[in-house]
């Protein structure tokens, strides 16, 4: 089973990364600007531990989005120690961008898929995750 779990997972990354080309986004910065998007004002570390990502990987992977001019980082004002992160209009635009290439992904990858097998894969596989027993951190 976990074979072609892993086997699956590696033909969507590589279709993920054909369809995201000339965008310089990868799976996991696109995580963090939909995150951002979805509560703008999030501070990194919130969005660390919504992705699962710890929180010295978080530093470089927020300075590469701000490098690259997506998103925006200031001191939180509720919380001096920590920063505050929003989209720029560039990340708007990106973000908009990768959703569609996103659905055109998926559309791809799960054309032979009823609505009802992809209800049904996606329900599993949330399953599947909620099973896992070893901490992220």
């Amino acid at each position: 089973m976990g074979y072609h779990l892993r086997r699956a997972s590696s033909a969507f990354a590589v279709d993920f990364a054909a369809a995201m080309e000339g965008t310089g986004i990868r799976q996991v910065p696109f995580g963090i600007i939909a995150v951002v998007a979805g509560s703008p004002g999030i501070n990194q570390g919130a969005v660390g531990r919504v992705l699962g990502i710890k929180r010295a990987n978080m530093v470089s992977l927020i300075n590469e989005l701000v490098d690259m001019g997506l998103v925006d980082r200031t001191v939180d004002e509720t919380d001096r120690r920590a920063f505050a992160l929003t989209l720029t209009p560039a990340g708007t635009a990106m973000l908009e961008d990768c959703l569609a290439r996103i659905d055109a992904h998926e559309r791809r990858m799960l054309a032979s898929f009823s609505d009802d097998e992809k209800a049904l894969l996606l329900d599993m596989l949330r399953r599947i995750e909620k099973a896992r027993v070893i901490p992220l951190s």
